[in-house]
């Protein structure tokens, strides 16, 4: 199911609607397209000018951004680019609106969560993804995080276990694409089961998983890069460590591994890295 013009279906098209009127015109995206960041005004006068968005949303996008420049969970330019950029009130559903921007992740349905925008900033800040990398990511959920890769990198690759989840987020990026948010068509799609990675696509620059295992899957490691950086919340069952895994090629061939944890011991608890067995979820990962 590696379709990037997958149709959604009315019903989950239905379900994440629109979350506010358009304000203005959409000026496509591109790499050189920056908003101005002197100023909380001057962001959402042109961002509401250039990107057609709701300017509630943008004031409440832009407090954000300063609290996680704040807590050191936004590092550099282009991940601040990335974040303004990217409309989490599109991934959060009807439901959470209200909360689109709140510090702490919020639940989508399915038995999952959208993950709060500090930790998806400052995992996406450490893998530092560079433009025209290849990047995977594990878990699509909302698909908020692979909406913030697109704005980095024109090569992604996302999956989801959860069908109808898959099916809804597809819908969620092809409608956007339709309002004119392109950078989203780089986005690849897939149903399956992430703990195999997508060996099709492999090698990968950078890899970010957003569910948590008790183990580093030897499938995702054997698919990044020498030289490549994978974030995956490690450890037991709501307890997990966000750690940075760098691969580093040696002068004699050989790859060395180092491990490192991204927030320095905290635990931050995430949704279980499922199982499918055909097309059934059973269980999780951890113990293979």
């Amino acid at each position: 199911m590696h379709r990037r013009d997958f149709l959604a279906t009315a019903a989950a098209a239905a379900t994440f609607a629109p979350a506010a009127a358009r304000a203005g015109a959409m000026t496509p995206f591109s790499p050189d397209l920056r908003p101005p960041v002197d100023s909380k005004a001057a962001f959402v006068d042109w961002m509401a000018t250039n990107r057609g968005e709701d300017r509630g949303f943008l004031g409440q996008r832009w407090d954000r951004y300063k609290a996680m420049v704040a807590r050191h969970d936004l590092w550099d330019g282009k991940d601040i680019r990335a974040f303004l950029f990217t409309p989490r009130e599109e991934f959060v559903g009807k439901s959470n609106l209200s909360r689109a921007y709140v510090w702490h992740y919020l639940d989508i349905g399915f038995g999952v969560t959208i993950t709060g925008p500090h930790t998806v900033g400052r995992m996406t800040s450490v893998i530092d993804v560079k433009p025209g990398e290849k990047v995977l990511e594990i878990g699509t959920g909302s698909g908020y995080q692979s909406a913030y890769l697109s704005h980095l990198t024109d090569r992604i690759h996302t999956i989801e276990i959860i069908k109808p989840l898959f099916e809804r987020t597809r819908g969620v990026y092809d409608r956007l694409i339709a309002r004119g948010y392109s950078e989203l068509k780089a986005i690849s799609t897939r149903n399956g089961d992430g703990y195999y990675g997508w060996p099709e696509e492999a090698p990968f620059d950078k890899i970010i998983v957003t569910c948590g295992i008790d183990h580093v899957p030897p499938d995702l490691l054997k698919q990044l890069k020498p030289d490549g950086i994978m974030v995956i919340p490690v450890g037991p069952p709501g307890a997990q460590h966000v750690l940075k895994i760098a691969t580093a090629k040696q002068a004699d061939g050989s790859v060395q591994v180092a491990r490192s944890d991204i927030y320095a011991g905290a635990i931050i608890p995430y949704v279980p890295f499922t199982r499918l067995a055909g097309d059934t979820l059973v269980g999780t990962h951890d113990g293979n």
